[in-house]
């Protein structure tokens, strides 16, 4: 079953991925930073560039490095699925990309699985592993 356990929880992390993609858009380091847990860990391996990366020290400053290569990205979250148990949930969510690079307009989709944790009454992201689904690039403005 794709949503299972309490709504409350569920509407929490829903609110999370949300909050997430402000952040991105926003691109607000402090936001986006506490939404994870101080020993999670972020895997993107459609990006070699990118290291899995462990703690959320290093977490925000890698994605601090990243940002500056999606200059205006607009970044848009669908959780696909929300499973509850607990203090723990699996979630999947879909992304939706748009920004300007290289004189390009880039259109990326992804999903992510991710493991969260409650704690202190708080739902944050414990592992978000990143893949790409769909690229997508055209001439500025298209």
């Amino acid at each position: 079953m794709p949503f299972t356990g309490p709504v409350e929880d569920r509407l929490a992390i829903r609110e999370l991925l949300d909050t997430y993609s402000h952040a991105v858009c926003t691109r607000d380091p402090e936001l986006w930073g506490s939404l994870w847990a101080e020993d999670s860990v972020w895997l993107m391996p459609d990006y070699p560039e990118f290291a899995e990366t462990h703690g959320r020290t290093a977490i925000v400053e890698m994605w601090n490095g990243a940002m500056a290569h999606y200059p205006g990205i607009l970044f848009v979250t669908t959780p696909g699925s929300i499973e509850v148990n607990g203090n723990t949930a699996k979630v999947v969510a879909y992304t939706s990309e748009v920004y300007d690079q290289a004189g390009d307009t880039k259109r990326d989709r992804g999903v992510y699985h991710d493991e969260c944790v409650k704690l202190d009454g708080k739902w944050v992201f414990k592992s978000r592993q990143f893949r790409n689904v769909h690229r997508q690039s055209g001439a500025k403005g298209l």
